[in-house]
């Protein structure tokens, strides 16, 4: 077997978990392919007589690729909006399986999408994915010490604002069929029981739209908020998993799906709800069900 056929096989053997590195690094499906197509492009320049650990070595390949699309993102300050995109289950896909299986829940996504790549990297590579902190610091071109001031400094960003403890599945569906329920009807003391006092709401429409995402705050702001678009638009709405979460994905006639809907879930109630609007980060083609 030749290099170029030994790095085909050790990308195949390892591409769920890259993938889901690259996933939480990038918060976007679609980069994260783009991020393991230039990994492979870069293993045709390696020496396989290097390679001592395929699975470490590997991961610190896509952390550099990873880390250089991260630079390149915050170089450009016209962005506005986030770019995490969701991530919805699909039947049949043992890829897609593996990723909701220890899902990054959207609001995680949001509270990753506002540290600087360095940090990001260090907290993602070291807690999540147990790489020690000196491969880590490779990948940065820091030192260990360094590295774990960034790791450090990013969990008390995260910690800050972190997302709240999630129900269990069985739950977050009973509540996300109750909202959509009293969103279809414009309920709104149904809605405001099963809304956290201090819910958040965001709203994001994208690039093409010339405005920063939408954000509501508190129960009262949010629940008139959901009865009055609610009767027209939940009709649409249909339970999905969203990041490993309950949540919806609402479609037009033809099938195309035109928003994603996550939530996190504070003691039975939705704590936050996340509007993906963005054409850019929405399915191009009908998205199968998942109850």
């Amino acid at each position: 077997m030749n290099d170029h056929q030994w790095f085909a096989e050790q990308l195949a053997l390892h591409r769920p978990r890259l993938r889901a590195v690259a996933y939480r690094l990038l918060g976007s499906m679609t980069e994260a392919d783009d991020a393991l197509q230039e990994a492979w492009l870069r293993t045709t320049r390696a020496d396989r007589a290097a390679v001592s650990n395929p699975a470490a070595w590997l991961t610190t390949l896509v952390g550099r690729v990873c880390i250089d699309m991260l630079r390149a993102r915050h170089a450009r300050p016209e962005q506005l909006t986030g770019s995490w995109e969701p991530l919805i289950s699909e039947h049949g896909n043992p890829e897609d399986a593996s990723l909701h299986a220890d899902a990054v829940g959207i609001a995680l996504l949001v509270v990753l999408d506002s540290l600087e790549p360095a940090e990001r990297l260090a907290v993602v590579l070291h807690d999540m994915f147990g790489v020690p902190f000196d491969q880590v610091a490779a990948v940065l071109g820091r030192t260990p010490a360094a590295t774990r001031q960034l790791a450090s400094r990013a969990r008390r960003r995260l910690r800050e604002q972190s997302p709240p403890s999630q129900a269990g599945l069985p739950a977050q569906r009973r509540v996300v069929d109750a909202f959509l329920a009293a969103a279809r009807t414009g309920n709104f003391d149904a809605l405001l029981a099963l809304l956290d006092p201090d819910v958040v709401f965001r709203s994001d429409h994208g690039r093409r739209v010339r405005r920063a995402p939408a954000l509501l705050t508190g129960i009262h702001a949010v629940a008139a908020r959901a009865a009055e678009a609610g009767p027209r638009f939940a009709r649409l709405c249909a339970p999905a998993l969203i990041n490993g979460a309950a949540g919806v994905v609402a479609r037009d006639l033809g099938g195309k799906t035109v928003a994603v809907i996550g939530f996190t879930f504070r003691d039975d109630r939705i704590a936050t709800i996340d509007m993906i609007l963005d054409p850019d980060k929405l399915p191009s083609e009908p998205t199968a069900k998942s109850r």
